[in-house]
């Protein structure tokens, strides 16, 4: 490839950027290359390095930071190329991608095969797309713009472009909640109970996307989670199940990539998500799933007949790529336990797990529910009897000694810590909480720092109901820094009135 165009063979340069998921790349205007090909800024271009190439977007040099032999390259690029500083790289034009043409097809509200849709999902994967076709895409995908049998595609390529592991045991168990909740850490517990009931349950989770934590974040400040699937699966071995990074292992790859873009645009679509979540369970080996829709008027879902529909297509979905899916309607009113923020809701599964006195009761009854849940579904024990087998297993401390197991395989544990600032949050009138904004409170934590200081968050102590005095403490505000813990605090007395509701 590299002599097809030797002409433009240029010198790689390092310089620093950071464009996260993006490959980028930089040459001057004035360059031959840019010239001769035609060049200009925002062209998507092949960078080939020996027997590797990518897709790069360009962005183009007005300035003495690149010499007219270079082309600098972002960190990911360098990464995803394997080339140092001074390597010798080509630049191509890139091929027009013919799969745009399915998305423009889509505007114009033809349904897309599972063909035309794994298309779609290679060039994704390959890198083709920039993140401005990615998000013609993810609009065109958005709402309810896409039918059950795109979903169904739409699934079935995620998992065909990426890894996909086979168990020994003909049963593996997962669970998933679709999100909107502070707090609502219950998978490492319903993973304890699980996997103490000989059960196989390897747990792949996300990091978070757009809450204060995913529990991946909250597990890592427990044990290691970047395992690769080789080692996944001797923790499983020896344990019955892990918690890992899902992006560690390659599984749905163009999830992630695909994540990337819509938490940015902040758009949300039922279908893209439903793919999201059942490609994931089915690349990582599951055959029974239990899915969380929590229901409330601040969540991701705000009414029951929307908890419907979905319940409808995740299980139609489920049952095309022969996955037994169960899908749970809980409560999304308020945040779950009292942490919010890795650290803190770790701090919250262990009190649970410990079966401490003081810990969260309704973290460890959303738990038991789910727990019970998967336990009948397995089969293992009758219908009606899940709830009680789970509160065995994890009173008499089976599902203790099995996480700190699950830790140790994975290769640590540690306790989690408080960051080291602070500020209590007091009422400033009596009364009863009859409302809490789940989003704005999620917002506050990340103001915070949570989760880029895993330590950072709130600890909160105002449920629904409790009953309030002047001068009581509603919650408490954790940060690394004064600088972030004043910058949260300014978010909160701007929006107390909605965040909390005391009458």
């Amino acid at each position: 490839m590299e002599n097809l165009h030797a002409h433009n063979t240029l010198r790689s340069k390092y310089l620093g950027i950071d464009t996260y998921r993006e490959n980028i790349v930089y040459l001057r205007a004035d360059s031959p290359v840019c010239r001769c090909e035609g060049f200009t800024a925002l062209t998507r271009i092949v960078v080939h390095h020996g027997e590797s190439s990518i897709v790069a977007t360009l962005n183009v040099v007005h300035s003495e930071l690149l010499d007219t032999d270079e082309a600098g390259l972002s960190m990911e690029a360098m990464k995803r190329l394997s080339v140092g500083d001074s390597d010798p790289v080509t630049v191509s034009h890139l091929e027009p991608i013919g799969s745009l043409s399915h998305i423009r097809a889509k505007m114009h509200r033809y349904t897309l095969t599972e063909q035309q849709l794994c298309e779609i999902i290679e060039d994704i994967v390959a890198g083709k797309y920039s993140n401005v076709e990615l998000a013609a895409f993810l609009s065109v995908s958005s709402g309810n713009n896409l039918t059950t049998d795109e979903i169904v595609g739409l699934t079935k390529a995620m998992v065909a472009t990426g890894q996909e592991i086979r168990w020994r045991a003909p049963m593996v168990m997962d669970k998933h909640c679709i999100g909107g909740l502070p707090g609502n850490r219950t998978t490492p517990i319903v993973i304890s109970i699980i996997a103490a009931a000989g059960l196989t349950i390897p747990k792949t989770s996300s990091r978070s996307i757009t809450s204060p934590a995913g529990t991946a974040d909250t597990m890592e400040v427990m044990t290691n989670v970047e395992l690769d699937i080789e080692r996944m699966k001797e923790v499983v071995s020896r344990e019955n199940a892990c918690l890992v990074w899902g992006g560690a292992v390659s599984l749905s790859p163009a999830d992630d990539v695909l994540i990337t873009v819509s938490k940015a645009l902040d758009i949300d679509s039922e279908g893209q998500m439903i793919a999201s979540v059942l490609s994931k369970k089915k690349a990582a080996g599951a055959t029974h799933v239990v899915i969380d829709i929590p229901v409330g008027r601040t969540a991701k879902v705000r009414d029951r007949e929307h908890a419907r529909s979905l319940i409808s297509k995740f299980e139609k979905v489920g049952h095309e790529i022969d996955i037994i899916v169960k899908c749970l309607i809980t409560d999304g009113s308020q945040p779950v336990g009292r942490g919010i923020g890795p650290a803190l809701e770790a701090m919250d599964v262990l009190g649970v797990l410990r079966n401490e006195g003081g810990a969260p009761t309704d973290l460890k009854n959303r738990a038991l529910l789910i727990a019970g849940v998967l336990l009948e579904l397995s089969g293992k024990v009758e219908k009606g009897s899940g709830a009680n087998t789970a509160a065995g297993l994890l009173e008499d401390g089976s599902a203790y000694s099995k996480f700190m197991a699950i830790c140790e395989a994975q290769g640590r544990f540690m306790e989690p810590g408080f960051a080291a600032f602070r500020r209590d949050v007091i009422a400033l009138k009596s009364g009863t909480v009859i409302s809490i904004d789940c989003r704005r409170l999620a917002k506050l934590a990340k103001l915070a720092g949570a989760p880029t200081s895993p330590n950072a968050g709130i600890l909160f102590v105002s449920p629904l109901g409790r009953k309030i005095t002047g001068g009581d403490v509603l919650f408490t505000v954790y940060a690394e820094s004064q600088g972030e813990l004043e910058y949260a605090l300014h978010y909160y007395y701007k929006n107390q009135s909605n965040l909390i509701q005391i009458l």
